[in-house]
């Protein structure tokens, strides 16, 4: 029997071009993310898949862009951690 892939998706908000990498938020549902890198040729998207991997202790190539690679509202798919897991570490890093 195949072992059931776990995965989760989630909602960002991402305002580019700050002073530092910041998670500012996370309320219903939605993920609010400052990076550094300017919103130029993919460079804040490389910068956000970094910083949340980072922070969720995952591997860049664990997270991907589904919509919005050219919008500041996104939808990433984030491999190997169930949905509850994903807002328990959500929640502990908005609160800590």
């Amino acid at each position: 029997m195949a072992d059931k892939i776990i995965g989760a998706r989630l909602r960002v908000r991402v305002t580019p071009g700050a002073p530092h990498n910041e998670v500012t938020g996370y309320a219903e549902g939605v993920l609010r993310v400052k990076v550094a890198a300017p919103p130029v040729k993919g460079q804040a998207n490389k910068e956000l898949i970094a910083f949340l991997s980072d922070i969720l202790g995952i591997r860049k190539s664990q997270i991907s862009i589904l919509k919005g690679e050219s919008s500041r509202d996104k939808v990433l798919a984030i491999d190997g951690l169930s949905l509850e897991q994903l807002e328990l570490k959500l929640i502990s890093i908005h609160y800590s």
